[in-house]
Formats: structure tokens, C-alpha cells, sequence
């Protein structure tokens, strides 16, 4: 099982930026996928976006399109979120997942999560 810690949540203003790290440990297989999903207070748990561990293809949800990049380092075992333009309605949990997933949309599909980390952009 891999574990996985998330760092980097905040509180910015409206326009600004802000990089998520989540750090995994144990070994990251090759056929895994790394998720960044978000959940707002009395929201349903919303796919943000997601890399393939190999190969490194990236997937993203329609509202972060041109604004959020998601990145890896293998050689650390961390994955990224940068963040720009953030709106408050971006406002969140956001939380990192990891899991050997066909559809990266899907939460169900991922078998390890990180505790979350709080975003909250302020208008």
C-alpha cells in the first residue's frame, strides 16, 4: 500500500497561485496513477486531475483546464499541483490519491489517499 502525505494547502487571493505536493511513500509502481481530487463542504468528492506514473500522460477536469498543471518527480516519489488564477470557487480539499485505475475520473477507482489539504481562495 502506498501512502501518500499532501503539503502546500493555503489561503490566497482570488488571481493568485498556489503548488500542492504529495510525497508517496513505498514504491510507486509503473502501472499506477497519481489523482489530485477536491471536495467542498457538503459536496460530492470532484476529480481535479491526474498523471499516469509512467509515461506521464495527464488527464484534467474542464474547470482546471489552462489553469492547473499536475507534474511528477519518479525520482522522489512526489506529484504536483500547480495552481494559477484561482478562483474562490476552487475553494476545497484537496487530496491526493494513488491507485492502478483505468478511468483516472473516477475516485472509486483508487486504493490510497492522503489526509488532505485545505485551499481556500478568498474573492
Amino acid at each position: 500500500q502506498v501512502q501518500l502525505v499532501e503539503s502546500g494547502g493555503g489561503l490566497v487571493q482570488a488571481g493568485g497561485s498556489l503548488r500542492l505536493s504529495c510525497a508517496a511513500s513505498g514504491r510507486v509502481g509503473s502501472s499506477y496513477t497519481m489523482g489530485w481530487f477536491r471536495q467542498a463542504p457538503g459536496e460530492e468528492r470532484e476529480f481535479v486531475a491526474a498523471i499516469r506514473w509512467s509515461g506521464g500522460t495527464t488527464y484534467y477536469a474542464d474547470s482546471v483546464k489552462g489553469r492547473f498543471t499536475i507534474s511528477r518527480n519518479n525520482a522522489k516519489n512526489t506529484v504536483y499541483l500547480q495552481m494559477n488564477s484561482l478562483k474562490p470557487e476552487d475553494t476545497a480539499v484537496y487530496y491526493c490519491a494513488a491507485g492502478l485505475v483505468v478511468g483516472p475520473v473516477n475516485y472509486k477507482g483508487y486504493g490510497s489517499w492522503g489526509q488532505g489539504t485545505q485551499v481556500t481562495v478568498s474573492s
